[in-house]
């Protein structure tokens, strides 16, 4: 079966980075797009970056423009987040998503979440 896993979260100071990384593995064809939802304490969940393999486009949220860059690496099934100069506002918890196309079924993308990786920003 196919599985995502990220990691990378941690404590840090305002200012400071951290580089999270997602991992899909298993019966997988091809992935269609990778990315991080967020979900801080009592805040609803956002969308912060993802990377649509198709079209090599990435996309991201407002709040985090000029200072999260998501990539791919070569092996093409992990997507990796660097994050520089973190806010307080930056700390939730980050789920990894991928939606990929299956062998055998492609053609009927599916989509999978991640555990979870704590990011707190704090001094």
């Amino acid at each position: 079966q196919v599985q995502v896993v990220e990691s990378g979260g941690g404590l840090v100071q305002p200012g400071g980075s951290l580089r999270l990384s997602c991992t899909a593995s298993g019966r997988i064809a091809t992935i269609n797009v990778m990315g991080w939802y967020r979900q801080g304490s009592g805040k609803e969940r956002e969308l912060v970056a993802e990377f649509l393999s198709t079209a090599a486009r990435a996309n991201y949220a407002d709040s985090v423009k000029g200072r999260f860059t998501i990539s791919r690496d070569n092996s093409k099934d992990t997507v990796y987040l660097q994050m520089n100069s973190l806010k307080a506002e930056d700390t939730a918890v980050y789920y990894c998503f991928a939606e990929v196309g299956l062998w055998g079924m492609a053609e009927n993308p599916q989509h999978y979440w991640g555990q979870g990786t704590q990011v707190t920003v704090s001094s």
